[in-house]
């Protein structure tokens, strides 16, 4: 009798085994995607939160300085007098708000006194006119915009952009088709790892200091379309 009970004992016991590793087996299967997404979805918010930080920070820098866009390193001698250096008095702790938390090259960034993000061009470097006289179409002034809410600011830097004194601004005038886009900007930075900038979403920091997030696609239809979504003469 005592045999057959252990025998019975036995048999539950290597069957609730089996099923437990199966529970577990599946469990895992589940749980890791989520924990993925639920990571990223941390990230995606920690970075716009960086984003309206600095949008805040240019607001008041404009406001003591005429109205003006701070200068990026095309216009700045130093790179310590880069645009996020310059709104840095106006930021709670520069060293946090400068790098996305999904940036891969963020280390490198923090430790080269770089960024994460870039500037648009048109409102960081001025469209000059023959003889160094200003253009009527230079968008470096916040408080001659025309559209501030439809204005993009800053994006988020480029896996393949060069980590050097330039690399705190976009080419964006330039952006006359994709791969132009991809080199200075990670339009997929949040749900693809796809190397062409496709498959996923962005944040992206407007002039009157809101915060959108963009699918990479539909930027990617916009310059199919020649419309360059940084140029806010296209809005």
């Amino acid at each position: 009798m005592d045999d057959l009970r252990k025998s019975r004992t036995a048999g539950i016991a290597a069957f609730t085994l089996i099923e437990l590793l199966t529970v577990i087996g599946v469990l895992t299967a589940i749980l890791i995607p989520a924990i993925g997404a639920t990571q990223q979805s941390a990230q995606k918010a920690k970075c716009a939160s960086n984003l309206r930080q600095i949008g805040q920070a240019i607001s008041l820098f404009a406001m003591n300085n005429n109205g003006y866009f701070p200068l990026s390193t095309h216009t700045a001698p130093n790179i310590d007098e880069s645009w996020i250096y310059t709104i840095a008095p106006y930021l709670g702790e520069v060293d946090e708000v400068r790098i996305c938390p999904a940036d891969p090259q963020g280390p490198e960034r923090l430790e080269l006194n770089l960024t994460s993000y870039v500037l648009n061009e048109f409102v960081v470097v001025p469209n000059m006119a023959p003889f160094c006289q200003m253009r009527t179409d230079s968008y470096t002034n916040l408080w001659r915009l025309q559209n501030p809410a439809l204005t993009m600011v800053a994006f988020i830097a480029s896996d393949s952009m060069p980590l050097g004194d330039h690399s705190d601004h976009t080419h964006s005038r330039g952006w006359g088709n994709w791969n132009r886009v991809i080199a200075d900007i990670q339009p997929n930075r949040f749900g693809s790892e796809r190397s062409d900038g496709l498959g996923g979403s962005s944040n992206f920091l407007f002039a009157d200091g809101h915060v959108d997030t963009i699918e990479a696609e539909a930027l990617h239809q916009k310059i199919l379309s020649g419309n360059n979504p940084a140029d806010p003469v296209n809005l």
